[in-house]
């Protein structure tokens, strides 16, 4: 085949084309239509998968040509999240040691963990705050707002303050943000007779439980769903994390039981 290449002047990949009925070959357009498909499927696949995905479907085609294709539909721009840093940590406040990796969590009220991630509108971000139980991975207290000011985390813990009652003794893990080594955020705990506990300096692990709850969120809530404003996201996320998360969704940690189902069999999954 190669001495035939070198006679013709033809290159191997023409040869092919040439050798092979054109009908054997998927129009590009099948393709692209295709692969438009897959990535409203799977927004979080990258182009290797589609790729995959693609041959899974009967298209014989490989993943450089998928990238480039990507690229012409702009599907790579469409599928990528802005980042938005949630976390100022540049701040002189009071930071607090980290007393949640000491802790071994057999009950609920033990161990509240925090966190702030950002949610996309049609036209504008907004900002949710949770807090959770680390015992049950419930949410226990969130809320939404237009700004990353100290009020809107402190709107959360005072929904899980009032939900859970907790005895003096608690301990409270955050990052570092300017948010949760506010006064008004510590001096609430501190009136709860809470224990204050904050990351390591750029140590995400040390969040970990908040760190997977905003990742199924997302991928599970927020990616699907365009949120008209505020109220509109308030209902929706309001909805997942209360019926969804809390009571139904199945949770691998906690032996695929959800939160809620967990803390009523106080943490018996049997």
């Amino acid at each position: 085949m190669n001495a035939l290449c070198q006679m013709t002047g033809m290159s191997r990949a023409s040869y092919y084309r040439w050798g092979v009925p054109a009908a054997s070959f998927p129009v590009a357009m099948e393709i692209r239509d295709a692969m438009q498909q897959i990535a409203l499927e799977f927004p979080a696949y990258g182009y290797r998968r589609i790729t995959e995905e693609l041959y899974r479907r009967g298209f014989d085609v490989n993943h450089k040509r998928v990238l480039r294709m990507m690229r012409e539909d702009n599907l790579l721009c469409l599928r990528r999240k802005a980042f938005l840093r949630t976390t100022d940590s540049r701040h002189h406040l009071p930071v607090y040691p980290n007393l949640a990796r000491d802790i071994v969590v057999n009950g609920v009220n033990q161990l509240w963990v925090a966190d702030i991630t950002y949610i996309r509108l049609r036209a504008e971000f907004v900002y949710l705050a949770v807090v959770l139980d680390a015992f049950s991975r419930r949410v226990i207290g969130w809320a939404l707002g237009h700004t990353l000011a100290a009020g809107l985390a402190v709107s959360a813990l005072q929904m899980a303050l009032r939900a859970r009652q907790p005895a003096p003794g608690l301990v409270h893990h955050s990052d570092r943000g300017v948010q949760y080594a506010s006064k008004d955020y510590t001096d609430l705990l501190k009136q709860h007779k809470a224990q204050i506990s904050m990351s390591r300096k750029g140590n995400p692990y040390d969040n970990a439980a908040c760190e997977s709850f905003m990742k199924t969120l997302k991928y599970e809530e927020v990616y699907r769903n365009e949120y008209r404003d505020l109220a509109d996201a308030y209902a929706q996320i309001g909805e997942f994390l209360e019926l969804v998360y809390n009571r139904r969704r199945l949770h691998s940690a906690l032996g695929y039981v959800p939160p809620a189902e967990f803390e009523h069999n106080g943490g018996d999954v049997r």
